[in-house]
C-alpha cells in the first residue's frame, strides 16, 4: 500500500480508504460481524490505514462493530465518520440536519459506538440546505476545541458551498476545512468539472466513493449477479443503460484482460489517478480481497488515456445543478 500526505494536514493516509456502509445487516443487505473482522483484516493487513464510516450506515450498526473490531488497534488507524441523517429511521427532527444541536448529539452517538473519545476526521455527510455555513463552521470549531475531532470535512456538497465554506473557515480562523467527499468513477466524471479543481485549489484532501459505479464497473451484473441492483432498494447503482457505458465497461474488461486481473481492479486503479482517495466498500472477505488488489495495477498512459476517451462527458451528460439555495425567511444565501 502507498501513503500520501491528507491535503494540507500531516497525515499519511493510504491510496485507498475501507468504506464500511456493508459492516451490519439493519438495511437488510450487509455483512455480518465476523465477515466485516475479515473485510477488516485484509484491508490492514495490506498496510490500509483510513477507515470511513457513517452513523446512518446500517442504522448505527456500521459503528458499533467497527467500535469492537478497532478496540486495541484504535490509535493506528484514520477513523473517519459523518452526520446529517441520524442512525435510525425514527430519528428526532432536532437530531437531524447540520445544526449545532444535531452535530453535539450526533457526535457523543459517534463516539459512544466507536467505543472511542475522538474521531480523526467528523464529515458533515450532505447539505441540509437550511444550516448556514457560519453555524455548521461553528460547530465544528466546538467538537474541535473539546477534542472531539482533529479535523474536518464536507462529504456531497456542491463545489461553490464547500468553497465557500473552506473561505469562511479560514478568514474566522475556525477548525479547517480539511477534505471533501464526493462521487467519483469512470461513470460519474462530473466532480471533474468543479469538486476537483477546487479542492486542489483549496488544498482539501480529496476522498471518493462508488468509484465501481455500485458494482456496474466489476461487469458482474452481466453474468446475471444482482448485488447493489437489488440491495439498499437499488440505491448507490449506475446502470449499464447507454451506449456509453457499455464501451466504458467493454473498454475496462479489455483492459483488465490484457493485464490478467480483475475489473474492478482497474476501475480503482484509474480512480486513483486523479490524486483522490478512492474508497472502497467489499462486502466479503472475497470482495476485499479482490479490491485491494488495485494497489498493485499499474496503467500505461495508453490504456488511462483510452478510459480517459471513452468516459468523457458529452455536454448531453451534464446535469444542471442549482446555483443558489435561496433562505427566504431569513433573505439570507443558504452556503
Amino acid at each position: 500500500m502507498n501513503y500520501q500526505l491528507f491535503g494540507q494536514t500531516g497525515l499519511n493516509v493510504s491510496q485507498i480508504a475501507l468504506g464500511t456502509g456493508n459492516f451490519g445487516t439493519g438495511w437488510g443487505y450487509g455483512s455480518s460481524p465476523e465477515d466485516a473482522k475479515l473485510v477488516l483484516d485484509a484491508y490492514l493487513d495490506v498496510g490500509g490505514n483510513f477507515i470511513d464510516t457513517a452513523d446512518v450506515y446500517q442504522f448505527g450498526q456500521s459503528e458499533q462493530i467497527l467500535g469492537d473490531l478497532l478496540q486495541g488497534i484504535r490509535h493506528e488507524v484514520v477513523l473517519a465518520t459523518k452526520f446529517s441523517d441520524g442512525a435510525s429511521l425514527n430519528t428526532n427532527q432536532l437530531h437531524k440536519g447540520n445544526s449545532r444541536k444535531a452535530m453535539l448529539y450526533s457526535v457523543e452517538q459517534s463516539l459512544r459506538r466507536l467505543k472511542t473519545d475522538y474521531i480523526d476526521l467528523y464529515w458533515v455527510h450532505h447539505p441540509d440546505n437550511v444550516t448556514p455555513s457560519e453555524e455548521i463552521l461553528r460547530g465544528l470549531e466546538d467538537l474541535a476545541r473539546a477534542g472531539k475531532i482533529l479535523y474536518a470535512g464536507l462529504s456531497n456538497f456542491p463545489a461553490w458551498r464547500l468553497s465557500r465554506a473552506a473561505t469562511i473557515a479560514e478568514l474566522k480562523n475556525t477548525v479547517p476545512i480539511a477534505a471533501a467527499q464526493f462521487q467519483h468513477s469512470l461513470v460519474c466524471r462530473e466532480p471533474e468539472a468543479d469538486l476537483i479543481p477546487a479542492s486542489q485549489a483549496l488544498g482539501l484532501g480529496m476522498v471518493t466513493w462508488s468509484p465501481l459505479g455500485g458494482g456496474m464497473l466489476t461487469g458482474k451484473y452481466r453474468k446475471g449477479e444482482k448485488g447493489r441492483e437489488e440491495g439498499f432498494g437499488g440505491k448507490v447503482f449506475q446502470q449499464e443503460n447507454s451506449i456509453q457505458r457499455t464501451a466504458i465497461l467493454d473498454a475496462v474488461l479489455s483492459i483488465a484482460n490484457e493485464l490478467n486481473v480483475s475489473a474492478d481492479q482497474v476501475a480503482i486503479a484509474w480512480a486513483g489517478t486523479h490524486g483522490t482517495i478512492p474508497i472502497i466498500g467489499p462486502k466479503s472477505l472475497q470482495q476485499a480481497k479482490s479490491n485491494l488488489g488495485a494497489i498493485d495495477v499499474v496503467l500505461s498512459p495508453d490504456q488511462i488515456q483510452l478510459l480517459d476517451s471513452v468516459s468523457q462527458i458529452t455536454t448531453s451528460d451534464q446535469k444542471r445543478l442549482p446555483i443558489l439555495n435561496i433562505d427566504v425567511k431569513h433573505k439570507a444565501i443558504i452556503a
